[in-house]
């Protein structure tokens, strides 16, 4: 991933939803101009989310995906319909295919009314209007001829607008840096660091502050007091990786404001404020409670993971129990968390900010605390006080946790 290619997580997600045989790989394949789905006359021919990034002008970075018919049969079926409903999480657009021919069926009115249950900005598109012509359509509706292009230009205009309204960049450093600052990010170099390049979060934050004509300033843990020696004045504030919280917390000057790529991740997909609250139940955790450990991404496991092994063992000695640990990688994020302690997660930065959100209010509405790595590792080497001093709004949660 170099630093000009738009990440999967920022891009918008664009879901394509409907019976089987309405055409819905037709027409994303129309809309894409390639041949991004198997196109047959056999029913069901789609049985698995197919997922594609690219440029879709005029819309820009998007993410394209093709889902199962959502009236598939059968036990198969119906874990395809359970894996097209997990795209509603993190799905930004929907685009619902209906066969123009038989129009809107009970099937398609229930994925409209769960549409709207999200607040899922949606389009209806009646496929096939070469065949059968449907008259007086909703304002968000159109015709279309996937065989024959028709109507696919004012579809992408469409789509171009849904993703445009309302929305706003969101900074992930940016908004705290002035022109000139010097900022210095501290980015570990070990086992399980990527070879040849950064981790995405280290390389969103670099790009952010260049674009606010910052300084960034990068090192390693081991270098962190050269540099600063190095530098005339102190720099306006230090990142780290949440791994190495406790070596630079020791040297970075208690003035000098420092937090994490992984908190500075939570607040950019708005959960950082769940992440502090949800913190505090490390303080109960007990011999057996079940705690779920969720990462967003799938890597191989190195001998010393975060989430398999300094995790547990960093929890194990914070609290001097012995709970008992799960873990669950890419979009195999339970429905039903009810029946864990506390939940865990990443920083989230491979999945959008609708997917985060629907994790974190998922566990929310379960009565399960849920943080993340880098707000609980600060919890656990005792400085996420002084972690949070750039996010008086978070920290003011933290007289409530007996900070």
């Amino acid at each position: 991933m170099s630093l000009n290619a738009t990440p999967s997580a920022n891009r918008t997600h664009i879901a394509f939803f409907g019976r089987r045989n309405a055409g819905k790989s037709s027409v994303v394949n129309a809309v894409t101009g390639q041949q991004l789905s198997i196109v047959s006359e056999v029913r069901g021919t789609t049985t698995d989310p197919v997922q594609k990034a690219m440029e879709l002008l005029p819309l820009g970075p998007v993410v394209i995906i093709d889902t199962p018919g959502i009236d598939d049969e059968g036990a198969l079926g119906a874990q395809r319909v359970a894996r097209t409903r997990r795209v509603l999480n993190k799905a930004d657009i929907a685009v619902l295919v209906i066969d123009a021919a038989q129009g809107l069926t009970p099937v398609d009115q229930e994925l409209t009314d769960l549409f709207r249950t999200r607040d899922l900005p949606y389009l209806l598109v009646y496929n096939k209007s070469d065949l059968a012509c449907p008259e007086d359509l909703p304002e968000n509706a159109l015709a279309v001829s996937a065989l024959h292009g028709e109507g696919i230009h004012e579809l992408k205009e469409r789509l171009a607008h849904l993703a445009n309204t309302g929305k706003k960049e969101k900074p992930l450093v940016a908004d705290l840096l002035s022109p000139g600052d010097t900022v210095v990010l501290v980015v570990p170099i070990d086992s399980a660091a990527p070879k040849g390049r950064l981790i995405l979060p280290q390389q969103q934050v670099i790009r952010d502050a260049l674009e606010a004509d910052a300084l960034p300033m990068i090192c390693r843990e081991s270098e962190l007091a050269a540099a600063l020696d190095k530098l005339i004045q102190p720099p306006c504030m230090v990142i780290t990786d949440s791994q190495a919280f406790r070596e630079v917390a020791a040297i970075v000057p208690p003035e000098i404001p420092l937090t994490s790529f992984s908190i500075l991740m939570a607040r950019y997909k708005g959960n950082l404020r769940t992440a502090v609250a949800g913190v505090a139940a490390l303080n109960s955790l007990q011999n057996g409670d079940p705690v779920l450990i969720s990462e967003g991404c799938t890597h191989h496991r190195q001998c010393d993971d975060i989430g398999m092994v300094k995790l547990p063992r960093w929890i194990r000695a914070y609290t001097g129990a012995e709970p008992v640990f799960s873990w669950t990688t890419g979009t195999e994020f339970p429905e039903d968390v009810s029946g864990y302690r506390m939940v865990i997660h990443c920083g989230g930065c491979m999945l959008n900010e609708r997917e985060m959100q629907y994790r974190f209010r998922s566990a929310l509405s379960q009565g399960v605390p849920i943080t993340n790595y880098g707000t609980a590792i600060a919890r656990l080497t005792g400085i996420l006080p002084r972690s949070l001093q750039l996010f008086p709004d978070a920290a003011a949660l933290l007289p409530q946790q007996n900070e």
